[in-house]
């Protein structure tokens, strides 16, 4: 009888669900979105959780309950064919992740069931994804917009009292040269 026994084995040994829920939440942090079944997705949400609120408290006890419980993996990104270290999971965790939830009460990741199965053995594949990336973007964008809008406008009215000053000064030149014609002409 299964009383009272929690979580899902996963057909793994205790270490190896240990070791592979801080390997997904690890790579769910560094990338914001992963690939995997839905078993392992359910498994894997409430830890990422936690340590998502652990990130929005910020402090230096918090960060170092969530290196135990997480480890502190380095991210890695390759440029012009080497490895560049851009900084560790638990930093972007504690600087990136946690201040974008400081106003929301829990629910940071979301699971989306794909419509593919993996082919070695027909598993459920999901996405699981961290709350508020696509919404930060849309911001993003929605201000790069009035940015460039804004900027357009500036441009074009540059543009205007530029040619204005230069219709302007044409005028001018245009008017001192007939002066100065019909000065020519009155003292011929």
């Amino acid at each position: 009888m299964r009383h009272r026994v929690a979580g899902r084995r996963l057909s793994r040994t205790s270490q190896h669900r240990i070791a592979m829920r801080r390997n997904l939440v690890a790579s769910l942090f560094e990338h914001e979105t992963i690939s995997t079944t839905i078993e392992k997705a359910k498994e894997v949400k409430a830890f990422a959780e936690k340590l998502i609120t652990l990130a929005k408290k910020g402090t230096l006890s918090a960060r170092r309950r969530a290196i135990a419980m997480l480890g502190d993996r380095d991210i890695i990104d390759y440029e012009d064919r080497k490895a560049v270290r851009k900084g560790t999971v638990i930093g972007k965790l504690f600087s990136e992740i946690g201040p974008r939830y400081l106003d929301r009460p829990g629910g940071y990741t979301r699971i989306i069931r794909l419509s593919l199965r993996r082919l070695g053995d027909n598993g459920r594949l999901v996405l699981m994804q961290l709350v508020g990336t696509e919404e930060t973007s849309k911001k993003e964008t929605k201000a790069a917009a009035k940015k460039r809008s804004r900027k357009k406008a500036k441009e074009t009215v540059e543009v205007e009292e530029t040619a204005e000053a230069e219709e302007a000064v044409e005028a001018e030149a245009t008017a001192e040269g007939n002066s100065r014609q019909d000065e020519a002409d009155r003292q011929q």
